[in-house]
């Protein structure tokens, strides 16, 4: 399955957001997301949306590693992989340090897990979840996590206690943000993203 990627009109691109996906979704799932955030950024940016490696049981969609019940064993290569996806980028004209990864859901946990481990400008967790024993990193990005207060499918517990992982024995910035409604990105959620996306990248 080919990445979505969303270029920037002219003047050319000097940031770049990269998009995850949550378990059962494509690539293309986040990309309005991405254009709308592209539209009320203060810069160009371009959007790449990665889709997950292995097909959804289901037989729709993608996921990063199985769920329901969670193949945990497989985080670790998972993550090993999207890391290296994401180092690649690199080579191209954009760096890692004008980059905001931003994940879903299941996609939000891959974010945060991966993303944690590389010089990004900054990590953003949309009703994301800690991965078991997972330890944050002492030197990270930049993280912002958001959640729905009525979130059904992953509770809002899952990213205070990410939170906190991340703020222990960290310096560097995590914040939380909660919003009424469900599993899903509201606009409330989108504005805030705007506001740290651009502090990230001024």
């Amino acid at each position: 399955m080919p990445d979505s990627v969303l270029q920037a009109t002219m003047p050319p691109a000097t940031a770049r957001l990269v998009l995850l996906h949550g378990w059962g979704a494509d690539a293309d799932d986040l990309m309005p997301l991405g254009a709308a955030l592209s539209a009320q950024l203060p810069f160009s940016i371009d959007c790449l949306g990665l889709p997950a490696p292995e097909p959804h049981p289901g037989g729709m969609g993608r996921q990063w590693y199985g769920l329901f019940p969670g193949d945990w064993q497989a985080v670790s290569p998972a993550v090993e992989q999207l890391q290296q996806r994401l180092e690649a980028l690199e080579q191209t004209p954009i760096p890692l340090s004008r980059t905001v990864l931003i994940g879903f859901s299941q996609g939000g946990a891959m974010a945060v897990h991966a993303g944690c481990n590389l010089p990004l400008a900054g990590v953003i967790g949309c009703s994301a979840y800690g991965h078991p024993n997972w330890k944050a990193p002492q030197w990270r990005p930049p993280v912002l996590l958001l959640h729905g207060l009525n979130d059904e499918v992953v509770p809002p517990e899952a990213s205070a206690n990410l939170q906190a992982e991340l703020k222990e024995g960290s310096s560097v910035d995590c914040r939380l943000m909660n919003f009424p409604g469900g599993h899903a990105i509201p606009q409330q959620a989108e504005q805030a993203m705007v506001w740290m996306i651009s502090s990230w990248l001024s």
